[in-house]
């Protein structure tokens, strides 16, 4: 399939990511992406005001969260722009992209904005009033911990879910480990040449604004809070569930940071391109459940349909991203589907550079068309599972205008 929707080559960035209650901890994730996306949009010479549509996406709620979009394109100066808030866990970033690209193939807008923020830092205590409980007392939730820690379906934690699909295929923590160190290997190619690959799309050194946004108070030099594993110290962790597999060293770092893509008409694609020679398409989308507690596994059938979407099998896709928060993930989606693990996730991903969930997909995308410009052009395919024992996937391809 083909979508009218098209991605302008270069329309799109995203921060570095910075380990939870690190140099982002403090700021409020909507108004940073707006602060970002602001000075995106001038280096790019785009003015805010051609946008007509707008989709964001983010899964920790912050003040004033309830006026979403409009109120950050507000910021931004798109002051014509309305659509929706999205939350769809860690597949937030493909389902801001697909929201996008329907806005435009149902002919509604011409010029949209996917835009991904989030800040696991510092989440939210919430207070839910319940006048019948005892005395009247109330219930109270840890935004972020309570729910990494409890799916209230099952009430698994969603390390158990990697542990499940880990005991069912039969994974061991020394496979997990190898695979860390490749997947960190693959990383630092993207800080070879003073991080060449990092800034295709990320402004390097990065100034970090104080929580009011009037200065700098700092720069990061990349994605901060990145660990570098030796087999040794790998071999020394124990796994963190009594009797299971995934040690800390095998499973992602929560992450603050915020990405953006700009979606539009393949005419206005090429006004917009940082080169009009080149086409960002976008071939199909998936998104599939799987069974309750096995969450990894959700990443096989979304890749699944969105290359059926595409009418393309995995041995056409040139480059694969994942999102991979346990090593678990990418083992198990090779040999479900064939995919080379070893040349998966080229230049990164999230099991290291981190997790911010919303975000996270949209700088892998991002990533990917990269990867593929790099290459020359071709097919790529992005998937990724979420909270609920979801996914979402896409393929993209890029290629000649």
């Amino acid at each position: 399939m083909s979508y009218t929707a098209e991605i302008p080559y270069g329309a799109y960035w995203s921060t570095p990511f910075a380990r939870w209650q690190g140099s982002f901890a403090n700021l409020h994730s909507i108004r940073f992406a707006a602060h970002v996306a602001r000075q995106e949009l001038d280096r790019r010479r785009i003015d805010p005001a051609v946008f007509d549509y707008g989709a964001l996406g983010f899964s920790v709620p912050q003040q004033y969260a309830f006026y979403g979009l409009p109120w950050l394109t507000g910021l931004i100066g798109a002051k014509r722009a309305g659509g929706p808030t999205l939350m769809q866990a860690c597949a937030t970033g493909v389902r801001t992209l697909l929201a996008a690209a329907q806005e435009i193939e149902t002919g509604l807008a011409d010029i949209a904005l996917a835009i991904n923020c989030d800040r696991t830092s510092n989440g939210p205590h919430l207070y839910y009033p319940n006048p019948r409980g005892p005395g009247g007392t109330g219930i109270a939730e840890n935004w972020v911990m309570d729910n990494f820690g409890c799916d209230p379906l099952g009430g698994h934690s969603m390390l158990q879910t990697a542990e499940n699909v880990a005991a069912k295929h039969g994974v061991t923590t020394a496979q997990q480990h190898e695979l860390v160190l490749r997947r960190e290997a693959q990383y630092a190619d993207a800080l070879k040449d003073d991080s060449a690959f990092l800034r295709r799309f990320m402004t390097l050194p990065f100034d970090v604004p104080s929580p009011d946004f009037r200065k700098s108070v700092g720069t990061l030099d990349g994605d901060e809070g990145v660990a570098s594993s030796t087999p040794e110290g790998l071999s020394k962790l124990r796994p963190v569930l009594e009797a299971g597999t995934v040690t800390f060293g095998s499973q992602t770092h929560p992450a603050d940071g915020n990405a953006a893509i700009i979606v539009a008409t393949p005419d206005k694609a090429r006004e917009l391109s940082a080169n009009p020679k080149i086409a960002v398409r976008l071939r199909g989308f998936g998104l599939a459940r799987t069974a309750l507690a096995y969450m990894p596994e959700a990443a096989v059938p979304a890749a699944r349909r969105a290359l059926q979407q595409a009418g393309r099998g995995v041995s056409e896709m040139a480059a694969i991203k994942t999102h991979n928060p346990f090593a678990v993930n990418d083992i198990v989606f090779a040999r479900e589907t064939g995919a080379n693990l070893m040349t998966m996730n080229n230049y990164g991903c999230s099991l290291v550079w981190g997790h911010p969930q919303a975000p996270m997909g949209t700088r892998a995308i991002i990533e990917l068309i990269e990867e593929l410009a790099v290459r020359g052009g071709g097919l790529g395919l992005f998937t990724g599972c979420a909270a609920g024992d979801t996914a979402m996937a896409v393929v993209i391809e890029v290629a000649d205008a």
